[in-house]
């Protein structure tokens, strides 16, 4: 029963750690599409930056009732189209980055840029949009939008997820190139400089900042106490190892080469409690975001 009870307290803490984790990126992603894309007309890509070009050429709603609307209709085509690949966490991400945009017009009423900087605006809005995006992504979800376009085109073609998703931000991010006025159409070259821009920063965040999360720690342990070290790592830490037996040149010595991995918030712990158990233990610590294997990541055939 104690046991039961436990489990449970984990499992609630998980999924307050989760819907707390995925909100965070949703937050994130809305002020930055709220506070420096909108107000600039930075069009990186996404339905957000659709939704900036089609209330800077037709303004007859603001720039968040268009994501909104624009990400409904989506939806209901991915649902329509795709069944179960468009799934809730989609819908829920999409629907509160819509509402969460649709708040802060209401809270934070802007009409112009935050500043006069407009290079200092663009590096908030690639910065907060693509943590936001790896979050959402880390937490297994989407933001819906132009990743349910892509999902549609490889159903519907010979192109890949990546290459649609790529080709359909980049056209969005070109025709901020154009800029609609009451004299008719002008050529904003600036705007459109710095949406390219914009678009290829933000890839480069989110691969960076996935890697950053998933960030994991492999040690490679010599040691003469591997029981001790090998009890620690399978008790406490409820990870596995693997184990070789080795002899030191300089020493001569028999030693046990134990090779584990952990996430970096473990890997603190675990050297420490190496150098209590064996001070003269020798510890080669490496980085990688690269772990498939139980208790970490799924295997991908």
């Amino acid at each position: 029963m104690k046991e039961q009870t436990v489990k449970s307290q984990k499992g609630l803490i998980d999924a307050i750690k989760y819907w707390s984790f995925l909100n965070l990126g949703i937050l994130l992603m809305a002020a930055g599409i709220y506070f420096f894309k909108a107000p600039n007309s930075f069009a990186t890509g996404g339905v957000s930056g659709l939704s900036i070009i089609l209330a800077n050429a037709l303004p007859i709603m603001s720039q968040a009732t268009y994501m909104m609307v624009i990400n409904i209709l989506l939806l209901i085509v991915g649902v329509i189209v795709l069944g179960r690949e468009c799934g809730a966490l989609t819908i829920y991400c999409a629907l509160m980055l819509s509402l969460e945009n649709w708040m802060l017009e209401l809270l934070f009423p802007i009409t112009e840029p935050l500043t006069s900087y407009p290079i200092m605006e663009l590096v908030y809005a690639v910065l907060l949009t693509g943590i936001g995006s790896a979050i959402i992504f880390k937490c297994k979800a989407s933001s819906g939008g132009t990743d349910i376009v892509a999902l549609v085109l490889k159903k519907y073609t010979q192109m890949n997820v990546g290459t649609a998703l790529l080709c359909s931000d980049f056209l969005i991010a070109a025709a901020t190139f154009i800029k609609f006025t009451d004299g008719g159409i002008e050529l904003a070259a600036e705007t459109g400089l710095f949406s390219l821009l914009g678009l290829f920063a933000k890839v480069f965040v989110v691969d960076d900042i996935l890697d950053s999360i998933n960030m994991c720690k492999s040690f490679t342990i010599i040691t003469t106490k591997p029981d001790e070290i090998n009890r620690y790592i399978v008790a406490e830490m409820k990870h596995g190892a693997t184990v070789h037996i080795a002899k030191g040149i300089y020493t001569g010595e028999d030693k046990t080469v134990i090779t584990t991995v952990c996430r970096r918030s473990e890997a603190i712990r675990l050297r420490r409690k190496v150098n209590d158990i064996d001070p003269h233990a020798f510890i080669i610590i490496t980085k990688t975001s690269e772990i498939m294997g139980k208790g970490f990541r799924d295997n991908i055939s």
